[in-house]
């Protein structure tokens, strides 16, 4: 379902009605929706117009009044003062450029994560494989070669502890 837009009708009665759910819906389950990644339009139910730009902002507005943080007074104050319309499309491409590098930024520390987890459970992963004989899913022929090679030493060590040892001659002090 992700990719395609899902169409939200707004009613004088300012309530908001998902059509492709067939249900109403409240900012909450927008701003939900949203985070999950689906694409939402918002359109006057009697006109047409869009009014997404109105319902987004209601959404951050929202937000920001549950929570000590948000967007910076300051950066608010410079969206009201740049009136003229090239001010605003700078901000704006800034604003969608330095969204667009955290996410970036965030999906590196959550691949470098996913990574130093796979690194370190991989010795765990070859030390069980190991003892309980268990091939790797995909080792490549070198480790399986080493592994044999350690197989075998274990197995030479396991002899040699199972073999008796002589006894001793104690030599007699006296």
């Amino acid at each position: 379902m992700e990719g395609t837009t899902v169409v939200i009708k707004k009613y004088p009665n300012r309530r908001l009605y998902d059509t492709s759910a067939r249900r109403y819906v409240n900012l909450e389950d927008l701003a939900a929706m949203i985070r999950q990644g689906r694409e939402i339009q918002v359109v006057d139910a009697r006109t047409g117009e869009d009014r997404t730009r109105v319902i987004l902002t209601q959404i951050i507005t929202e937000d920001a009044k549950g929570q000590p943080t948000g967007l910076p007074i300051d950066l608010l104050r410079q969206l009201i003062v740049t009136s003229d319309r090239a001010g605003q499309e700078f901000i704006m491409s800034y604003l969608k450029s330095a969204v667009e590098t955290y996410q970036k930024v965030q999906e590196s520390v959550e691949t470098r994560l996913s990574d130093v987890r796979s690194a370190a459970l991989t010795p765990l992963h070859m030390v069980k494989d190991f003892l309980t004989g268990s091939p790797p899913p995909a080792a490549p022929s070198a480790a399986e070669a080493e592994r044999d090679e350690l197989r075998r030493q274990v197995a030479e060590l396991k002899a040699r502890l199972a073999k008796p040892k002589p006894k001793r001659k104690r030599k007699k002090v006296g």
